[in-house]
């Protein structure tokens, strides 16, 4: 029996032993020889970006203030993959190079609108799309029209944990202590996780709820709340879940031509797995062709932690001398934690010159990898603020603009949240009012894709000046004194 290339490309495997890793036929993968620290990434979640609807852009120079009630904003607004590909011009306009998506595949609560699981994180199938972000195909679609603009595409994905996927003994909370393991329950659905292999009760931690997020053993063996913690230790349950993500995550370069992965939660894994799990996946990506594949993660930690995730590292508990290459860069937390203040001149500079000084001590022992941060002034997350804002919050325009413009100018690898070009300013006690969706809740008929705004316009002639000159991507940095 034959199949022609699109049977191939859409149909849906429920098991690693049904994944074919041979690039596809007649595919020609795309790579561009850009550096990562050309790129001005665009970070976006999808259910907030844009939905189906035909909507009109409001047009006027000032900002946006989205809306939507809490209840709203704590289940799915309705964006989809297909609302980023009929607006990628929106993002390219801006000046931007690069899009990282949210998560996309199968989360816990499909297809149920109504679940708070619109974020991504608590995924129960990797190897097919949320329906409520759309298809496989749409993904496709959005990645080769990405590619038609020169832009890159990067998946978020999550390896450190999978989504509520099964119960303790009773199914009651359980709580870590003492790195004791507790009983296994039952799985919530009879054919959930997908992969089926995944449908093991050992490649779990099972040691219940994080409590103290700063003793590393607990913070890498304990829960996120619900989400149960894969077992990726170095052993043979640990390395036997490991080949089951690395080749979930491959397929999807096969089927899609990602360009690089975003890697949740990695302070939560551990460097030898996050490291045995780029080794394999980079190498994929070159059998296909894919030169640059970028590998960043999310380390909410300082320079002495992200040294341990970025370049060579050689495992120490099993029979064998390997040496695998960690993630290529992190998101620069600590900068985060001292750029928005400096902006808005809340805090002292010196505090900004310190971070860099922290930077260049640790350049050394990164090498090539890791050269470059990705860096940022705010996400859906904002880590340790209470209550949470995003950086437009209470800051007028001129302050937005060269936030971001001080992101395309310094050294890394410059990432601006969605809604920041219209100058979203959410507030609030919790995640949920820092991810306003850029269309009207209210009417279908209107959304926030404004290019006439002042911060759009102004960030994205900023990022022209980027791309056209050299000493902005391969330059020196310095601090010059300046009297106020």
């Amino acid at each position: 029996m034959t199949y022609d290339k699109e049977e191939i490309l859409m149909s849906t495997p429920t098991s690693i032993k049904e994944i074919d890793l041979t690039p596809l036929p007649g595919k020609t993968y795309w790579s561009t020889e850009r550096e990562w620290r050309e790129e001005f990434t665009y970070f976006l979640l999808v259910d907030r970006f844009h939905d189906n609807h035909d909507r009109t852009p409001v047009q006027t120079q000032s900002r946006s203030t989205s809306a939507g009630t809490p209840t709203q904003l704590s289940t799915f607004c309705g964006g989809t993959i297909r609302g980023i590909l009929d607006h990628l011009d929106y993002i390219a306009h801006l000046g931007c190079t690069a899009l990282w998506l949210s998560p996309v595949f199968e989360n816990n609560g499909a297809p149920n609108p109504d679940s708070g699981t619109y974020h991504g994180y608590s995924i129960q199938n990797y190897l097919d799309i949320d329906p409520r972000f759309g298809s496989k195909q749409d993904l496709v679609d959005l990645v080769s029209a990405a590619h038609n603009r020169n832009m890159r595409v990067f998946l978020d994905v999550v390896t450190n944990h999978s989504g509520d996927n099964w119960y303790y003994q009773g199914d009651v909370p359980y709580y870590y202590f003492d790195d004791l393991q507790f009983p296994f329950g039952g799985w919530r659905q009879d054919n959930r996780p997908l992969p089926q292999e995944l449908r093991n009760p050992d490649y779990y931690h099972r040691r219940g709820q994080i409590r103290n997020w700063d003793v590393d053993i607990e913070a890498q063996h304990g829960d996120f709340i619900s989400l149960k913690d894969f077992d990726n230790d170095d052993d043979l349950s640990g390395l036997q879940l490991l080949d089951t993500l690395i080749k979930t995550h491959c397929y999807w370069l096969r089927e899609a031509d990602i360009d690089g992965f975003r890697m949740d939660a990695v302070k939560h894994m551990g460097a030898l797995a996050v490291s045995r799990f780029c080794s394999a996946v980079r190498e994929y990506a070159e059998s296909l062709g894919k030169r640059n594949f970028f590998l960043f993660g999310e380390l909410v930690a300082g320079d002495d932690a992200i040294d341990r995730y970025i370049g060579p590292n050689t495992p120490a508990q099993v029979n064998d001398e390997t040496i695998y290459f960690g993630l290529n860069s992190v998101l620069d937390f600590p900068l985060y934690y001292v750029l928005p203040g400096a902006i808005k001149g809340l805090t002292p500079p010196v505090n900004l010159i310190n971070r860099y000084e922290n930077l260049r001590n640790h350049a050394l022992s990164r090498g090539e990898l890791g050269r470059y941060l990705v860096t940022f002034l705010d996400n859906h997350d904002q880590i340790g603020q209470d209550p949470k804002q995003r950086f437009a919050a209470g800051a007028p325009d001129k302050q937005v603009i060269a936030g971001i413009g001080y992101l395309l100018c310094a050294i890394g690898t410059a990432c601006i949240y969605y809604g920041t070009e219209q100058g979203f300013a959410g507030q609030g006690s919790d995640d949920r009012y820092i991810r306003e969706p850029l269309f009207d809740l209210a009417n279908s008929g209107v959304s926030y894709l404004n290019p006439d705004c002042t911060i759009y316009q102004e960030i994205a002639r900023l990022a022209a000046v980027f791309h056209k000159t050299d000493a902005l991507h391969f330059g020196r940095m310095y601090f010059r004194e300046i009297s106020g």
